[in-house]
């Protein structure tokens, strides 16, 4: 199977079988399911003494309705939007750990997984790792906690469409509807204010030949746009006391 874009998450599924290999030393058995979980979704549950952690990544570009090229590394909106409701679903999950590192993509695709995540109950954590742009930000700031790392970086630019453009007036109120409603989301999610987000979106002068702003790890804490800077094992501490303050509310 093929993985899709737009800021493809998921890892792209081969072509040929993933299908577990049979080994001698196993019995004939298959391998472990979490490596094989890895190569076709880009996921992977661990068993700790808090429960039950379950680590997605959002790599490359997020694919929507439309395919990426085959030399493109996407994260298919199909494979992670039943996942997570699966995820919610399961009992055996005490949390879900993001790592993001997109480029962006589909609008709606990365809108929907956004959505998804922060409808979830369960403890959340994001961290983006090497750069969460585009409407990957909805995606980073979705989780309860949001994270990042000091080299992380995030590009905060108004809405673009590719193909036919009708010269209408009709069109520019699809555009500012469709960017009210990522606006809207990232205001809703995080700590930044509208008119700090809508000015980085809009500045001039950043970026060569575009219009936006890029915001790296620290200046994204301080802007409020991300909760705290950290690492992998400050995404781990904080997701596990989430965990352990839902149990004793349970």
């Amino acid at each position: 199977m093929n993985l899709k874009k737009y800021g493809r998450g998921a890892q792209r599924i081969m072509t040929k079988s993933t299908k577990p290999k049979k080994t001698e030393d196993s019995g004939g058995e298959d391998e472990a399911p979490s490596t094989q979980q890895i190569v076709d979704l880009g996921s992977a549950q661990t068993r700790t003494a808090h429960g039950t952690i379950h680590c997605l990544t959002i790599i490359g570009q997020i694919e929507g309705h439309m395919l990426a090229s085959q030399s493109t590394k996407t994260t298919k909106y199909e494979h992670v939007m039943p996942l997570l409701a699966s995820l919610e679903e399961n009992d055996e999950i005490s949390g879900v750990l993001l790592l993001l590192n997109t480029v962006g993509g589909d609008i709606e695709a990365g809108l929907g997984i956004a959505e998804l995540i922060a409808g979830m109950s369960k403890p959340t954590v994001s961290l983006v790792l090497g750069g969460s742009h585009s409407i990957g930000i909805p995606l980073a700031v979705a989780a309860k906690t949001s994270f990042a790392v000091p080299s992380a970086a995030m590009t905060i630019h108004p809405v673009r469409m590719s193909g036919t453009v009708i010269a209408a007036p009709q069109t520019y109120n699809y555009f500012d509807r469709l960017q009210e409603r990522i606006v809207e989301f990232v205001v809703k999610n995080s700590h930044i204010s509208r008119e700090k987000f809508l000015q980085l979106m809009l500045k001039t002068g950043e970026m060569a030949a575009d219009v936006g702003s890029v915001v790296y790890g620290q200046e994204a804490v301080e802007l409020g746009l991300i909760d705290r800077i950290g690492g992998l094992s400050d995404a781990l501490a904080d997701l596990y006391g989430q965990i352990d303050r839902r149990k004793k509310r349970k």
